[in-house]
């Protein structure tokens, strides 16, 4: 299948299902397709995964929040509250707007165009 069209599918029940993580969802998919226009959408382990050259997050849905997967978030600084004891991944959980700290976001998003060249 279409990988957009899976996505649309994806967006299109969660609206349904949870508005306001939809809300949530598409907000930090905003920033990401802003901050990289170029990036490739792929729908895989039940979210939306990016990719520049390699996959770098995603966007999932839990019970109690949005998580933003970074692939290499043990590389990444932030005043965010980035969690994860793995190896590399790190996240952050998002439980309401309020919590989209659109500019930190972006600043997270620009070190992994680093990452990504290394």
């Amino acid at each position: 299948m279409d990988p957009k069209k899976k996505i649309d599918e994806f967006l299109i029940a969660l609206k349904e299902d949870d508005f306001d993580k939809h809300t949530i969802l598409t907000k930090l998919r905003n920033i990401v397709l802003d901050t990289y226009p170029i990036v490739t959408e792929t729908f895989k382990y039940g979210g939306i995964m990016f990719s520049l050259n390699d996959n770098f997050g995603g966007l999932f849905v839990s019970k109690n929040h949005v998580s933003f997967e970074f692939t290499y978030g043990y590389k990444l600084t932030s005043n965010l509250k980035l969690e994860g004891t793995g190896k590399y991944r790190r996240h952050l959980k998002v439980k309401q707007m309020d919590d989209v700290l659109e500019e930190e976001i972006k600043d997270l998003l620009k070190q992994i165009e680093i990452i990504d060249k290394d």
